[in-house]
């Protein structure tokens, strides 16, 4: 990946980032969960995972103290946040909520 995780969450397409841990059950969760999702959103979103061990500087800048955290970024901006697991269609009605807001 080439791109940085500034040029990521700048697109004018909404991004989901996932960070989390492989020693972290619940982020083992989130796999399938995310899956889903892409299935149910398609191309409307991209989803990126980010391991807060392998990357530390993007982990203390957005100020990830719990896994998994969830951030829904659109330009650049925080548009939703939350840690823990969620289930997809939780995920999905929360993101059409905020892209339409």
């Amino acid at each position: 990946m080439n791109k940085s995780f500034s040029d990521l969450i700048n697109s004018e397409k909404p991004v989901l980032v996932d960070f989390s841990a492989e020693w972290c059950g619940p982020c083992k969760m989130m796999a399938p969960i995310l899956t889903e999702l892409k299935k149910m959103v398609g191309d409307s979103i991209t989803i990126i995972k980010i391991d807060v061990d392998h990357n530390p500087g993007v982990s203390n800048e957005m100020g990830i103290s719990g896994v998994p955290t969830l951030i829904l970024f659109r330009e650049g901006k925080v548009l939703w946040r939350q840690s823990g697991v969620v289930p997809a269609s939780q995920l999905r009605d929360i993101i059409k909520s905020k892209i339409a807001a």
